[in-house]
């Protein structure tokens, strides 16, 4: 099961936090227009990914709601009919939650770091090592925990859940 480390903080100053992931980043960044829909799920967090851009993918993960470097397992699957899927799983599970967001994404050796817009939240920033087969999670925890200090992201900071419990609950 494809697996990552990741950390999600607090961000208060996003312009000084984009210069310094742009100077770390190993392409030109990008920026996405996501919205993400969360459906009732008794295991791990379950959401429909809308891109801007048209794609889309389902999306399932399950991570501890704790501060700091985190295993996050999680499953992709490329939607093809996005209104469809969401009608479907709103039927069968309920939308617990809408999250829009406009993420600027840089990307560094085995890591991804989202600078994240959130309406509604303010400014994140998000951390995700991506693994690769065999490698120990430790080493996920040691990259997690030196792109925080290149960033300047502070322990106090770091966020223990998702956007998606942050926000009010839909009605």
């Amino acid at each position: 099961m494809p697996t990552n480390v990741e950390i999600k903080a607090r961000v208060r100053d996003p312009a000084a936090l984009a210069a310094l992931a742009r100077r770390l980043s190993d392409a030109p960044p990008a920026t996405l227009h996501q919205r993400d829909t969360f459906f009732g799920c008794p295991h791990g967090r379950l959401k429909l990914r809308e891109l801007g851009s048209g794609e889309s993918e389902l999306i399932w993960y399950d991570r501890p709601d704790t501060a700091g470097s985190k295993r996050s397992d999680y499953r992709l699957a490329a939607i093809t009919d996005p209104a469809a899927i969401r009608d479907v799983l709103e039927r069968a599970h309920g939308v617990t939650q809408i999250v829009e967001k406009m993420r600027t994404l840089c990307l560094v050796g085995q890591a991804r770091i989202h600078l994240d817009e959130v309406v509604g939240l303010g400014s994140f920033v998000e951390l995700e090592v991506v693994l690769h087969d065999g490698q120990p999670e430790s080493e996920g925890h040691r990259i997690a925990a030196d792109l925080m200090a290149r960033l300047g992201i502070a322990a106090t900071d770091l966020l223990t859940t998702a956007y998606a419990e942050m926000l009010p609950r839909e009605a």
